[in-house]
């Protein structure tokens, strides 16, 4: 398989047809050493079931675990980290790891309980947990969905799972597009296989799954996000970081490089557009706040327009760590402890969020 290449199967047989597409990539020989030290990276944001179109399908992990120790791979790591505000050891059994870790006898490290190591990442010192410096073979496992932030999410973006809850805080501080392009040359990806399932085309966690049954692999994670974008509807240049990272030299965003390998019939089916989150940001005054309590209030406010009630919201709502110590009228989570009107937690979950909002609209 050659760098620029992005081979894509359909199909409803996730295991099967995970396995059967690594066999067309040959990733046994991409791979080589039978005792290279082989991570898998998936995506365990929250705590939710990957049909809820925020997670890694375990099929997809499982076909992708059988097809190595079929050929002979047998030094294998799962590792993850849920996003700040929930738990991974929750989201392991949730999702169906402990119940992968435990059938193919591959441990699962939960990356929120590991050690941090600082690295140069070209230029940028960045945490990262102490088990990505053990790895020689890294397989990343991201869902292409949207993102409430950055619009898209896919294999860049899924490496934040690889770095320490205090470093994912200061990404948000730092604007989350620089730091993920520099994340992007601090861990190499040499493989990844695109869970494009079920992914929510909106919200990070989920919970407005759109059907495609679909899943990628690629070896150049630049090319892939650029891919993803192009299969969202957005110009690369929507997502930054994207194009950061191929001027830090982690890849080539110039989806016109791209080789397209489609394997089966229906790979090729365009993806619905979606705007929610485009259409809802207006009401946010967001600075600096992390994925899970901004990605809580965007899914809130749209149960609010499906209730009729969003249009009565006159007032920013305003949310991040860039509100500390400030004041204002109506604020989300801990840091907008001093406005007037504030919700607390760290972060509220969703249905909170809705709740507050709809006494505030109410009242």
């Amino acid at each position: 398989m050659e760098k620029n290449q992005i081979y894509i199967k359909s199909g409803t047989e996730y295991k099967e047809m995970t396995k059967e597409l690594l066999t067309v990539c040959d990733l046994a020989g991409l791979i080589g050493n039978r005792n290279s030290r082989i991570g898998i990276k998936p995506n365990l944001v929250s705590p939710t079931v990957a049909s809820y179109g925020g997670t890694t399908h375990p099929e997809v992990v499982a076909g992708i675990l059988e097809y190595l120790q079929e050929n002979e791979f047998t030094n294998l790591t799962m590792m993850e980290g849920s996003w700040v505000g929930d738990r991974t050891s929750e989201a392991y059994e949730v999702c169906g790891y402990k119940e992968l870790s435990e059938k193919y006898g591959v441990p699962f490290i939960d990356t929120q309980k590991e050690k941090a190591v600082v690295k140069d990442c070209a230029g940028m010192e960045l945490h990262l947990c102490a088990c990505v410096e053990n790895v020689d073979f890294m397989i990343n496992v991201p869902v292409l969905k949207g993102h409430c932030q950055t619009k898209i999410t896919c294999a860049l973006k899924n490496m934040k799972g690889l770095i320490p809850n205090f470093e994912k805080r200061r990404f948000h501080s730092l604007g989350l597009h620089k730091p993920i392009a520099h994340l992007a040359a601090g861990i190499y990806q040499d493989f990844i296989v695109v869970d494009n399932i079920c992914g929510d085309l909106d919200f990070e966690d989920g919970g407005h799954p759109v059907v495609m049954n679909r899943i990628l692999a690629g070896r150049d994670p630049v090319l892939m996000d650029a891919y993803v974008c192009h299969m969202m509807h957005y110009e690369v240049s929507e997502v930054p970081y994207v194009v950061m990272a191929e001027q830090l030299g982690a890849g080539c965003a110039d989806i016109h490089k791209a080789e397209i390998c489609l394997c089966s019939k229906g790979d090729a089916e365009p993806m619905p557009k979606s705007r929610k989150v485009v259409e809802l940001q207006d009401a946010v005054e967001e600075v600096e706040s992390c994925s899970a309590c901004y990605g809580y209030l965007i899914p809130a406010l749209d149960m609010l327009r499906e209730e009729g009630l969003f249009e009565r919201l006159e007032e920013k709502i305003c949310i991040g760590q860039g509100w500390r110590g400030k004041t204002g009228e109506l604020g989300i989570g801990h840091c907008t402890r001093n406005f007037r009107c504030h919700l607390d937690g760290c972060p509220p979950t969703e249905q909170q969020i809705y709740e507050f909002l709809k006494n505030y609209l109410l009242s």
